[in-house]
């Protein structure tokens, strides 16, 4: 039964996958004639569509004459390097999808890195050949270039390359024909793409690549069975490769599912090579090796890299704690942070010592956390969370800290700025290309040297320039990074902003709020270009008197304040600031609201 192949679409953030993706599920005649569509219909999650970016890999299955081809998808965000890692270990090869006019990007290196050292054949698309300023003949020798400095083998340079526009839906074999369909890529997936080893004599075993979650059956099980058939209620074991003296766990298969189109389906019995999901294991989670009851044999699974970035969520004890969110108290909190890791398997959360209402919760990247703040802050959570700050190692008695490979695609006009900005935050310049009237940059940055980055580049390339990294390796400590060079405006009393007082503010600097905005003593309601932090007082109605002099009563001109997104908070932080999340609200504050209080361990620490 070679009538199955498993293969994963891997490529940077905004290439084009899970539009590839749509196209393969229509063209391969998963939906009815008359049945409605949505585009990108596999990031199933609202944050994954208003984002337009993929968070947790997804599985389907589509059918190419009587072949059977599981196709997952998976994301392109450096931050979910995690999920990637794992998802390559279900399929036997990848689709590696490149942007015709960005070429290949920080996170395409690091995904065909895994794929190449796991041995996997690799299919070269070269996508959205019908942008006007695609390259396509330069994205070739890039891709190429690639290949050879990731040492790939002489078979996988060899690799076959399709050119595609995956909204059109087309493929061709050379890139200067458009395809009609996408008939050359389902084609070169089953010539090139090995079907899965079967053996289905000795006993069933399965490594467990992700975990899927449903209120009524709990925690899913997905993965690819190695070996063997497995029948729906029958006696399992569950073993882990990493901790081999632990005694295994018994259960029993409950349900199975395969994936046909977007739906699982349940079946009574799967054999070797087909991806599955298990219902019925309660504490089943990844990495973990399902083997035939009395066969308990674990199979070797890739260490997850250990996260670069932490930062601490406590409960919100600021003066309007618990009146939006539903869940306010450390339990729910921590209950909540416990039941993330069971998904996603590069966060890691442990208790702040001596405290017993904080969390230190360590992952990938920002943006991987700020996706955890959103999701919880739309499920009713109430919370507080401290500034971002990266995990130091010592190896061979030496402080060292991550550092990240950063690619900058910027208009010519934009390089001075950019150069010097990364410069000046420990970023070492790796190499140059221009790309027409564009420049592709690549440094070396310290992961700290990015934070509070991002919204000064888009500024210094207005709005027009294109900023990927991704996690290179730990570097000896580089010295210290200015951090913020602005201060903070911060209320001076507890109360209602008022127009009046928000007027005699703004000449200190940008505002947050609006009138009518309830702020309280402590809180950051702006921004001052100087240094220090000024306290101003918003609550501060004007003293009427007997006399009017004509024109002083003019309504008074307001500057529209600087509406901050959850990132743009995140990377405001100051060391000593923390951003109070609830479901209605993102507040800036300082760790110390009382005001003398805050003078005196300020002198205190100079």
């Amino acid at each position: 039964m070679d009538k199955l192949r498993n293969v994963a679409i891997i490529a940077h953030v905004d290439h084009g996958k899970t539009t590839l993706v749509d196209e393969l599920l229509k063209q391969s005649g998963v939906y009815r004639d008359n049945q409605e569509t949505v585009e990108r219909v596999m990031d199933s999650n609202d944050l994954e569509r208003e984002r337009g970016i993929t968070i947790m890999a997804k599985n389907t299955a589509v059918w190419y004459g009587d072949t059977k081809i599981n196709i997952v998808d998976t994301p392109g965000h450096a931050d979910f390097g995690g999920e990637v890692e794992r998802i390559l270990k279900m399929v036997n090869g990848v689709i590696l999808l490149v942007d015709a006019a960005e070429g290949p990007m920080p996170q395409t290196r690091f995904v065909l890195s895994r794929a190449l050292e796991l041995g996997h054949r690799v299919i070269v698309v070269v996508n959205k050949i019908d942008r006007p300023d695609q390259r396509i003949h330069e994205v070739i020798d890039e891709v190429l270039e690639l290949l050879m400095d990731l040492n790939a083998t002489d078979e996988q340079l060899d690799s076959p390359m399709l050119f595609c526009s995956g909204r059109q839906g087309t493929a061709s074999y050379s890139p200067d024909v458009v395809g009609t369909d996408l008939k050359p890529l389902f084609d070169t997936i089953m010539e090139y793409i090995p079907a899965p080893e079967m053996d289905t004599e000795k006993p069933f075993q399965m490594l467990v690549s992700s975990i899927d979650y449903n209120e009524y059956v709990g925690r899913i099980a997905v993965g690819r069975i190695e070996r063997g058939v497995i029948k729906q209620n029958q006696e399992i074991e569950v073993c882990n490769y990493h901790t081999p003296d632990d005694p295994t766990m018994k259960a029993k298969a409950v349900s199975l599912y395969q994936f046909e189109g977007l739906n699982r389906v349940p079946v009574t019995e799967a054999s070797a090579g087909n991806i599955i999901a298990m219902s019925g294991i309660g504490d089943i989670t990844i990495g973990d090796t399902i083997c035939a009851r009395g066969f308990a044999e674990p199979i070797e699974f890739v260490k997850i890299g250990a996260p670069t970035l932490e930062m601490t969520f406590s409960v919100n004890d600021s003066p309007f704690a618990g009146q939006e969110g539903k869940f306010v108290t450390s339990r729910q909190i921590r209950e909540r942070l416990m039941r993330e890791t069971l998904k996603d398997v590069s966060l890691r959360v442990t208790d702040v010592e001596n405290s017993t209402d904080s969390f230190n919760v360590a992952g990938r990247g920002e943006m991987s956390l700020s996706i955890l703040i959103e999701t919880m802050r739309r499920e009713g959570y109430e919370f507080q969370v401290s500034p971002p700050r990266v995990l130091y190692k010592e190896i061979d008695g030496v402080m060292c800290e991550p550092v990240e490979r950063v690619v900058v695609d910027v208009p010519s006009d934009s390089m001075g700025p950019v150069m010097e900005k990364l410069g000046a935050r420990k970023g070492e310049f790796l190499e140059m290309v221009n790309v027409g009237n564009r420049v592709k940059l690549s440094f070396i940055v310290p992961s700290r040297g990015l934070f509070g980055y991002r919204n000064e580049f888009l500024t210094d390339t207005r709005g027009e320039g294109i900023l990927a990294s991704v996690f290179e390796r730990y570097d000896p400590y580089k010295g210290d990074i200015a951090r913020r060079n602005t201060g903070s405006l911060i209320a001076f009393e507890t109360g209602e902003a008022v127009a009046y007082g928000i007027w005699n503010a703004q000449d200190r600097g940008a505002m947050f709020i609006t009138p009518g905005t309830k702020v309280y003593s402590g809180m950051v309601i702006g921004v001052s270009p100087k240094t220090e932090d000024i306290p101003v007082n918003v609550c501060r109605t004007k003293h009427l008197t007997n006399t009017r002099a004509s024109g002083s009563d003019e309504a008074l001109r307001l500057i529209p304040p600087k509406q901050m997104s959850l990132e743009q908070c995140l990377e405001f932080l100051a060391d000593d600031e923390l951003l109070e999340v609830t479901p209605k609200n993102l507040r800036l504050r300082k760790s110390i609201l009382d005001h003398s209080l805050r003078m005196k361990t300020l002198m205190r620490n100079r």
